[in-house]
């Protein structure tokens, strides 16, 4: 096996690691240090990764228990090597270990899940018999591999992200051309080098290092891709659908999270201590991170109160740490962005409760009050350890808020009034309801994606791998 050198991943096309000529470093996101370097992939390198790719999946089909063996075989592999996996992410991503181990433990997961459904591929019986003149017909679907996928993954969650795009499309039967960020690049890297080990044949998994708007946007022009799959910025997955054309596409993209704790809430305490947590993981880059909590106004100054108490008990700085709860956001620019958008908020008559300090890249976890819907703190995604808590009436009224919004990924909701949950499901416009929990729950094999400017398709292995498939009618005339 070829691998990599001296830590500068180039290109890994059919097995073999190609140098590009500009080398870009990656840096650790606390420290500054670099710890790595990887080198912008040409339009050749991304033409000669499709092509080997689609060749692959011409000419070297794997069966459903070789995907199996596979996939199982990586999984047990990051688990042997989970602790220097964490590391690479706590270093290139800035998370905090606890949360880097985390993230381990749930690729793992995403991969077993994904090698269990690929057993599980199936079509259906189709009675077409039940119509007249078609007695003597006989007929049922089959699920197809779509053939190379181009996988586009983010720098938040660099290692499960990119097991949500990888194990699925392998399950399928499907070859894949990736394009970690640039940001994260090495933990996607490693994990490439995993598979290789674990026993795909060369040419099933490619990778394509770079920019975004180059090396990013060479893949989105050939067209020998058959799909894309794409976690980011709905500016980035607006360009995506716009360049693929009529090419499947699964987008993740963006959300700026309401939560509605009602005035019925079981546990104030555990709502309070969910909300606030969940809302700084990971320094708040997550898509699905607590951003805007609607608190009815009964208890809205008990819920602020306790907020403020949970923030208090937020450690804050170096990600390696073991009790560190909150390291360095992706760059001193996001976090800056982030800060810009906090004072525009108090010049605008917003309240800083809590926080609101930056040093670096790392911003000290915030709790803002008195907001207005227009704020870019409420309107659009913070992506940073903020949240805004605000007082409302009327469930009803909570319910208009919530989905006054460009977004509709996840929401959450505490009450304790089954009718009031069921009204929440059917009336909140977003992929996922969550009850009685934050809107940043997510379990690895559920359907996950979202609507409006969220994006489209789903994620969760059993979902992606019928985002992976086409399904083919076989009629026989018997």
């Amino acid at each position: 096996m070829v691998q990599a050198t001296s830590n500068v991943y180039g290109s890994l096309i059919g097995g073999q690691w190609i140098k590009g000529e500009e080398k870009l470093p990656v840096k650790n996101k606390y420290t500054g240090e670099t710890i790595g370097y990887i080198t912008n992939a040409s339009r050749k390198d991304v033409e000669s990764a499709v092509g080997n790719a689609l060749e692959t999946f011409k000419n070297n089909k794997l069966s459903v228990h070789k995907r199996y063996e596979i996939l199982m075989k990586a999984a047990e592999i990051f688990a042997e090597r989970k602790e220097e996996l964490a590391l690479t992410i706590v270093r290139e991503a800035g998370k905090v270990l606890k949360d880097a181990r985390g993230e381990i433990d749930r690729g793992i997961q995403t991969f077993i899940a994904s090698a269990e459904e690929a057993k599980r591929i199936t079509g259906e019986g189709i009675p077409l018999a039940g119509q007249p003149g078609n007695e003597n017909k006989m007929s049922f679907t089959l699920r197809v591999p779509v053939g190379v996928i181009g996988a586009i993954t983010p720098f938040n969650f660099p290692f499960n992200l990119t097991a949500h795009k990888i194990a699925p499309a392998i399950a399928a039967g499907n070859t894949v051309v990736l394009k970690p960020a640039e940001l994260t690049p090495i933990i996607a890297n490693k994990m490439a080098e995993i598979l290789r080990e674990a026993g795909l044949p060369d040419g099933y998994l490619n990778v394509v290092n770079g920019l975004g708007k180059d090396t990013g946007q060479y893949l989105l022009e050939d067209e020998r891709i058959a799909m894309f799959t794409f976690t980011g910025s709905p500016g980035v997955g607006r360009h995506i659908k716009s360049t693929t054309g009529i090419r499947k596409v699964t987008l993740e993209l963006g959300n700026n999270s309401p939560n509605i704790v009602h005035n019925d809430v079981a546990d104030l305490d555990r709502a309070a201590e969910l909300c606030v947590t969940r809302g700084y993981v990971n320094s708040g880059q997550a898509c699905i991170s607590v951003q805007r909590i609607y608190v009815q106004k009964e208890i809205y100054d008990q819920f602020v109160e306790k907020a403020i108490a949970v923030a208090k008990t937020i450690n804050v700085g170096n990600p390696e740490l073991e009790d560190t709860d909150i390291g360095p956001m992706i760059s001193e620019k996001a976090a800056a962005r982030a800060e810009e958008w906090i004072k525009e908020a108090e010049e605008q008559g917003a309240e800083i409760a809590f926080g609101g300090k930056r040093n670096g890249a790392v911003l000290d976890p915030t709790i803002v009050t008195n907001v207005k819907p227009s704020m870019k703190l409420v309107c659009e995604e913070v992506f940073a350890p903020v949240i805004s808590i605000i007082p409302y009436e009327t469930i009803d009224e909570a319910f208009e808020q919530a989905n006054d919004s460009e977004f509709g990924l996840q929401a959450g909701v505490f009450t304790s009034d089954l009718n009031l949950a069921m009204k929440a499901a059917q009336t909140l416009e977003f992929g996922g309801v969550i009850i009685n929990n934050v809107s940043t729950y997510r379990a690895d094999i559920m359907p996950y994606g979202g609507i409006k400017n969220s994006g489209v398709g789903k994620e969760g292995p059993k979902y992606a791998i019928e985002e992976m498939t086409d399904e083919r009618i076989v009629v026989i005339d018997l």
